[in-house]
């Protein structure tokens, strides 16, 4: 057995001690004044470290609401043409804020046309207001929700948004807030969280954000479009928000946005996608040509899903020279939104991209033609590289 080194030890133990002796030399040779703000510096850092750890331990829902409390007014921002989650997060945002005193102003860009979005609107009562120009939001303090950019609107590009809120793929980010979450089918079920975590209760519990029946039916209705009723996309977190949700939601009010009445217009374009579409294999392609509604699009894109036998389908239309794209996926080797990422890669202008199950986009017919560096191609070409995209040929 070893025996102990003592001398090494001893050796330790002095140079520690020379070592504080020097130390406590050093600050007795400081400036009374300097020693002073040198012991004020160390303690703002110790305190300073110790609010950080504090404020990020915190839940995202009690950081979420106590920056919300900061200011007298937020503009809580959907994106441009809003859906049910994006709407139900805005109405997320508004109950959170009105537990700490703050004015919430739900707004967006571009229209509401979908007839299952006017439904949730209407249904729900929701007062929201339409930009077009930074200059009409509420306030300089936005929040965003359900996107992660700002876009749709004039000076759009100067909005710095002080939260956001999103499951979507992005570079955003606020100010003081940022909470994307990629891996969750729906926003709509980040707020369920959020409302768990600032105390959300029944009306009878003053000063707590409130789960009204309207909300709980917003939040859920959100959560079902944007998983096609949860069997899409879905994260195990939206099954454990449905299940908060269940006692609080209004089957009346549900029942009346999930069936509202179809336009004509929306039913010639599903009619023009189920007899005019090209199957090749188990993937589907449609053009339906001009159309009065885009959202109609989406819908038309879902529809051919139920077909026997396909597995992912991408449907597009055209409206004052812009062509909309909508695709949707079951399989698991079609990555919908890096498909359509990849089909328009080289087209100028061109945009597009979403989740593994669904995706959508936008280019000019002009720039397809060929404005700009490329060379341009015609319909039956695009229609070529789409079917390619999905074989994962490009």
């Amino acid at each position: 057995m070893n025996e102990p080194d003592v001398s090494a030890t001893l050796t330790f133990v002095e140079t520690g001690a020379s070592t504080a002796d020097a130390v406590v030399e050093t600050l007795q040779s400081l400036d009374p004044l300097v020693l002073s703000l040198l012991v004020v510096a160390v303690a703002a850092a110790l305190v300073g470290g110790w609010w950080l750890v504090r404020w990020f331990r915190r839940p995202p829902g009690v950081r979420l609401q106590r920056i919300l409390a900061d200011y007298d007014e937020v503009a809580v921002l959907m994106h441009p043409n809003p859906d049910p989650d994006a709407m139900a997060c805005a109405m997320g945002v508004a109950t959170i804020a009105d537990a700490v005193d703050t004015d919430a102003t739900l707004q967006f860009a571009g229209e509401i046309r979908h007839q299952e979005n006017r439904a949730f609107r209407t249904v729900l009562d929701l007062d929201l207001e339409r930009v077009e120009s930074s200059s009409d939001l509420a306030c300089d303090a936005v929040v965003l929700v359900d996107h992660n950019t700002p876009r749709g609107f004039t000076g759009a590009q100067t909005v710095e948004p002080v939260a956001v809120v999103d499951h979507h793929p992005g570079n955003g980010t606020g100010t003081r807030f940022t909470d994307v979450r990629t891996e969750y089918g729906a926003a709509s079920t980040i707020f369920v969280e959020y409302l768990e975590e600032v105390g959300a209760s029944t009306p009878d519990d003053e000063g707590d954000p409130v789960l009204s029946p309207e909300l709980a039916t917003g939040l859920i209705y959100g959560i079902q479009s944007d998983t096609d009723h949860l069997t899409n996309g879905c994260s195990r977190a939206e099954f454990e928000a449905a299940a908060v949700l269940y006692d609080a939601i209004d089957e009346d009010l549900l029942e009346r946005i999930a069936n509202p009445q179809v336009s004509d217009d929306v039913l010639q374009v599903k009619a023009t996608a189920i007899t005019e579409k090209r199957v090749d294999g188990s993937f589907a392609v449609c053009d339906v040509g001009e159309v009065g509604n885009t959202d109609a699009i989406p819908q038309a894109a879902d529809e051919l899903m139920h077909l026997e036998g396909v597995t992912a389908v991408v449907v597009y239309g055209k409206k004052d020279g812009t062509i909309h794209l909508s695709g949707r996926s079951r399989d698991d080797r079609v990555h919908m939104g890096e498909t359509l990422r990849h089909a328009v890669s080289d087209i100028p202008m061109a945009n597009a991209g979403g989740h593994a199950r669904m995706g959508g986009g936008q280019l000019s017919v002009d720039h397809m033609r060929g404005i700009g560096p490329s060379d341009g191609i015609d319909d039956e070409e695009f229609e070529e590289r789409l079917f390619s995209a999905m074989a994962g040929e490009r």
